[in-house]
C-alpha cells in the first residue's frame, strides 16, 4: 500500500480534469495511495518520485491535447502506466470503438516506449458560445475504470 502515484492531465474544457479528480479519488480511498494531481498545462511533473503514472488528455477537433502527447515522450522506465482521453465520440456507444481507435490505439502506436496497463475512452463535454451543446461524461464508467486500475497498479 501506499504506492506513489502520478494523475497528470491536459484539459481545455474540464472533462479530463473532472475525470481525474474521480480517478485520484478512488485510488486514494479504495487503494489507499499517495496520488499527485497535476494540470500538464500549469506544471511538469518530476517522474522520478512515482511509481505508477496515469495520463489523460482531452480530444478536440480530433486530436489529443499537445501536453498529454509531449507528456508521452517521456522515459517512464518500469513504472505501471495508464492512459485515457475524454471525447465526444468516446461517449456515443455508436463512435466509441472508432474513438478508442482513434485517440488510444493510434495514439500510443506513437510512443513505442510508453507500455500500458491499462486504457480507456471516455465521453466528454462540448461547449459552444459557452453552453454544453454535448455532455455524454459518465462518472459511473469513469470510477468503475478507476476500481480496475487500482488492482493493476498494486
Amino acid at each position: 500500500m501506499g504506492d506513489k502515484t502520478l494523475v497528470a492531465f491536459a484539459t481545455k474544457g474540464g472533462a479530463t480534469k473532472e475525470a481525474s479528480e474521480i480517478i485520484t479519488d478512488v485510488l486514494k480511498e479504495k487503494y489507499k495511495f499517495t496520488v499527485d494531481l497535476v494540470n500538464l498545462k500549469k506544471n511538469s511533473p518530476n517522474l522520478e518520485e512515482y511509481d505508477n503514472i496515469v495520463i489523460g488528455g482531452g480530444v478536440r477537433v480530433g486530436k489529443v491535447y499537445d501536453e498529454a502527447l509531449k507528456f508521452l515522450k517521456q522515459d517512464f522506465g518500469d513504472r505501471k502506466i495508464a492512459f485515457f482521453v475524454c471525447s465526444g465520440d468516446a461517449g456515443d456507444p455508436n463512435k466509441y470503438e472508432e474513438a478508442c481507435m482513434k485517440y488510444i490505439t493510434n495514439v500510443l502506436a506513437n510512443y513505442p516506449n510508453v507500455k500500458t496497463v491499462a486504457t480507456e475512452a471516455f465521453g466528454g463535454r462540448m461547449k459552444m458560445l459557452w453552453k454544453t451543446v454535448l455532455d455524454n461524461f459518465d462518472q459511473a464508467k469513469i470510477r468503475a475504470w478507476a476500481e480496475k486500475l487500482g488492482s493493476k497498479l498494486t
